[in-house]
């Protein structure tokens, strides 16, 4: 019988467990971990992702905010933020929400981040240590679906794992997590050679690539544990029923939004191959943030000299 991976309940007991140990750590006489937050612009799906981090940081006893830019913030403005933060004793985590207006490089704000603040895993200093197997933040979806993994009882020592996708958020740092368990990694993309075949090779399966169902029955092997990182929406009617056929609730929610959310993996013919599986909304989704502050508190008791 097929296991559904449940990531809501798995977050929710992280979250309890970060909450307890900040009050442990304020009680001790430490002080509350700080997380900043950048947004520049008015992005929709942005300002809702800071706002539910914020919430989240918030309920665990973080101290917790949001700084907001214009959306015409120049490159110099940005990096002077970040030094500002960077030297503030009182912020541990510094998040700059992605994407960033065309105008600023992404990748020069990230790496001018201290190392020790950046909760998010992306500084390349962060990214070495994480390939040589040194303590440092990892990316949080990377790190929360091994989490998924380890409190699910899956065994991931000796186990073949597939990666479809190879993004730096995702792919390429979950290689790496996979590896510290002793997995055998294949990381495949949009030039793999038969992909398929190479899938069915999986005992472990990821998806990440960002297209709605595309990992179908053909890419599971029998008894496969199949991950499904992708957040899609899906607008059309015939394939909203032909991808969930019969499932009322999902044509009301389609009557009602006009699109539902979607995975990477066709979920309804995946099913029963796979041996254990996220679905999707509720499985990788909600351990991001979950993870992003235990990040955090990482890198708080580490800032307050208390270890781990």
């Amino acid at each position: 019988m097929t296991r559904i991976l449940d990531g809501k309940a798995v977050a929710r007991e992280m979250r309890q467990e970060t909450a307890a140990a900040v009050a442990e750590l304020v009680a001790g006489g430490g002080r509350p971990p700080g997380l900043q937050a950048v947004l520049v612009g008015e992005n929709p799906a942005s300002q809702l992702y800071v706002r539910s981090k914020n919430r989240a940081a918030k309920k665990a006893g973080f101290a917790s905010r949001t700084r907001v830019l214009d959306i015409s913030t120049r490159r110099d403005e940005l990096l002077a933020v970040i030094d500002e933060l960077n030297a503030d004793d009182s912020v541990d985590g510094i998040l700059v929400q992605l994407p960033l207006p065309a105008q600023i490089d992404a990748d020069e704000v990230l790496e001018r981040i201290d190392p020790a603040k950046d909760v998010d895993g992306f500084h390349p200093i962060n990214v070495g240590r994480l390939w040589l197997d040194q303590p440092a933040p990892a990316p949080a979806t990377a790190a929360g679906i091994v989490e998924l993994l380890r409190r699910a009882e899956i065994q991931m020592a000796g186990r073949n794992a597939v990666i479809v996708g190879r993004s730096a958020i995702v792919g390429k740092p979950l290689a790496g997590l996979l590896m510290r368990e002793n997995c055998t990694v294949t990381v495949c993309h949009s030039r793999t050679r038969d992909l398929p075949a190479v899938c069915r090779g999986a005992e472990i399966l990821v998806a990440a690539i960002g297209r709605a169902a595309f990992i179908g029955p053909e890419h599971v092997g029998e008894g496969a544990v199949v991950v499904d990182v992708g957040i899609n929406r899906v607008s059309d009617a015939d394939e909203v029923e032909r991808l969930f056929p019969g499932d009322a609730a999902r044509r009301e929610s389609f009557a009602k939004r006009g699109s539902v959310v979607v995975g990477d993996v066709d979920y309804t013919r995946v099913f029963e191959r796979a041996s254990a599986i996220t679905p999707v909304p509720g499985g990788v989704g909600p351990l991001t943030i979950a993870q992003l502050l235990a990040n955090t508190l990482a890198t708080s008791r580490a800032r307050q000299g208390l270890g781990d």
